[in-house]
């Protein structure tokens, strides 16, 4: 905030959410925008804003802006790549350690009254040791996740379209659900994306795996997953975004075999200070006529 206020006013919205109605109110007469994941800057707020020049969002996706009309207008979007990286591998780390041994389950039953004392037999949870880590999407986070895998002992294996050289094996979307131990999602929302992991995808994974999301809720079609998990189709999920956040599908709420967290990979007090500083170098190096330094990719 002080970068920004030595550089103009700053009309700062600090009470959650922004709704659509209130922004496009008072985008009318800014230079500039620095928004969230859960922003919806579209067309009418980028009509509304006459004078805007660059929307920095504190985020790596972009889904949320229309990038193509920002541009038509003349408008620079800028995200915040790099800089989240190591916290959110870290986090899916944590995830998958977390449903794998039932931590939060665990947590629950004692906050609960209803452990009863140790027995040999009680919430086995599963190893990761010798198991297939299988990964949809191979970006940044991606590859910082896979580079952690030696660690557990766990194999990894990834899907994604496009081609580049790896020294993990690569396979096919089908086989790598068809194969994996835990399947960890880290594609962008795309419209091939969108409902990527529905009913069919679902009841190609092992009955022992695990999915995990810490990319876009609406990769997962959450009343699909809901069944998966009811029927026992799969082991478990841990999801850390959501179709319609902050709304989780009601059906998932009651389920002892998910996981769910509040949309907190990158939820470290350093990574969200570093990607804060980036929106706003980001804002200040065009207002002041110079180029952003993460433009989105054309």
């Amino acid at each position: 905030m002080a970068r920004l206020e030595d550089a103009g006013a700053v009309d700062l919205h600090a009470e959650g959410a922004m709704p659509a109605e209130l922004l496009i109110a008072r985008i009318a007469d800014k230079d500039a925008l620095v928004s969230v994941a859960t922003d919806r800057i579209d067309r009418a707020v980028l009509d509304a804003g006459t004078r805007l020049r660059v929307v920095a969002t504190i985020a790596v996706g972009f889904d949320n802006i229309d990038v193509s009309y920002a541009r038509s207008r003349g408008v620079i979007v800028t995200h915040t790549p790099d800089v989240l990286t190591q916290s959110v591998a870290d986090f899916t780390w944590g995830m998958i350690l977390a449903v794998t041994r039932r931590l939060a389950e665990g947590d629950r039953l004692v906050r609960n009254g209803g452990w009863k004392g140790f027995a040999l037999d009680f919430m086995l949870g599963s190893e990761l040791r010798g198991k297939q880590l299988g990964l949809v999407g191979f970006g940044r986070i991606a590859r910082a996740v896979a580079d952690r895998a030696a660690a557990f002992g766990t194999r990894v294996v990834f899907a994604d379209t496009a081609e580049f050289e790896s020294p993990f094996e690569r396979m096919s979307l089908d086989r790598l659900l068809n194969t994996s131990d835990i399947v960890s999602l880290h594609v962008p929302l795309t419209p091939e994306t969108r409902h990527l992991i529905d009913k069919r995808a679902l009841a190609r994974m092992k009955r022992s795996a695990y999915l995990i999301n810490t990319a876009r809720g609406q990769v997962v079609e959450e009343t699909a997953l809901a069944w998966a998990l009811e029927q026992r189709l799969l082991a478990g999920a841990a999801l850390d975004v959501y179709e319609d956040e902050p709304r989780v599908h009601p059906d998932l709420l009651p389920l002892e075999n998910v996981l769910l967290v509040p949309h907190l990979g990158s939820a470290t007090r350093e990574t969200r200070t570093a990607m804060a500083n980036l929106a706003a170098s980001n804002v200040i190096a065009v207002l002041e006529g110079r180029a952003p330094l993460t433009p989105v990719p054309v």
